[in-house]
């Protein structure tokens, strides 16, 4: 029995920046051209549905990158640098996620009328950018079902997805995401995906609240029913200071699918 699954190595979020037509609302410094179109490798997928409604919102995680100056013949790291991830809607919402070295760090926008950029900026795809898309690659994939089947495909090198399902009385949730670091004990028949990041939405906001709810984690799981989330969380490190970092652990009970592809 086969299933169609993403094929994360060949499927992208797009956007494109015209400084011609729309002013570049989510950078921080000068664009040396006045067009770009920035492909990223996706990270995740994942899609909300209101149980009460049947209304699903669905949502794409890009790769990390840095902050940079495209094309600069100097200066492409600006400074201070953020690690930079980008999130699409597929309702046209765009979420800039920056992590700078410290939580709370703000830059004036490139654009000074518009203010400071926040570390979570949330606009719509029509304000800032000339256009923005998913190209999603799906290819047949087969089910593994057991630890052995696993174990198996692991040590053979075979390209895998995952699919965690879970949810609470007023929402489903499904991820589907690449598995990058993953862990096979042919001994003890015991296989341990540890990989992310993934999207985690807060399920007690709005439905029209959930692209600024979502968190990163990583997630690990070695059942089929259950998986622990590491949340990323802001951390104390000294008087007044935070840094974001991999370390609120969160059981969940869930419906885990790995898949070869």
């Amino acid at each position: 029995m086969s299933v169609p699954a993403v094929d994360f190595s060949r499927s992208y979020l797009w956007w494109r920046s015209d400084r011609d037509k729309l002013p570049p609302a989510t950078v921080t410094v000068p664009p040396p051209y006045s067009l770009n179109n920035a492909r990223v490798p996706l990270d995740c997928l994942c899609t909300v549905t209101c149980k009460a409604s049947g209304r699903s919102r669905g949502f794409a995680l890009g790769v990390s990158c840095k902050t940079e100056a495209v094309g600069a013949e100097d200066g492409i790291w600006p400074q201070p640098n953020a690690d930079f991830k980008p999130v699409l809607s597929d309702d046209g919402e765009f979420l800039s996620l920056k992590t700078y070295d410290i939580v709370g760090r703000q830059l004036p926008l490139y654009v000074e009328s518009l203010g400071m950029q926040p570390e979570r900026q949330v606009v719509r795809v029509e304000e800032v950018f000339e256009s923005a898309r998913l190209d999603v690659e799906r290819v047949e994939a087969r089910p593994l079902e057991t630890s052995a089947a696993a174990v198996e495909a692991i040590l053979a090198n075979r390209n895998l997805v995952a699919r965690t399902s879970y949810g609470n009385g007023r929402h489903e949730v499904e991820l589907e995401y690449p598995v990058k670091t993953v862990n096979a004990n042919e001994r003890d028949v015991l296989f341990q995906p540890d990989t992310g990041p993934v999207l985690v939405p807060d399920l007690e906001v709005e439905p029209g609240e959930l692209i600024g709810s979502l968190e990163l984690a990583f997630i690990a799981f070695h059942r089929f029913d259950w998986a622990e989330l590491l949340l990323r969380v802001p951390v104390p490190v000294a008087e007044g200071v935070e840094v974001h970092h991999y370390s609120k652990s969160v059981r969940i009970d869930c419906r885990n699918e790995l898949l070869v592809l």
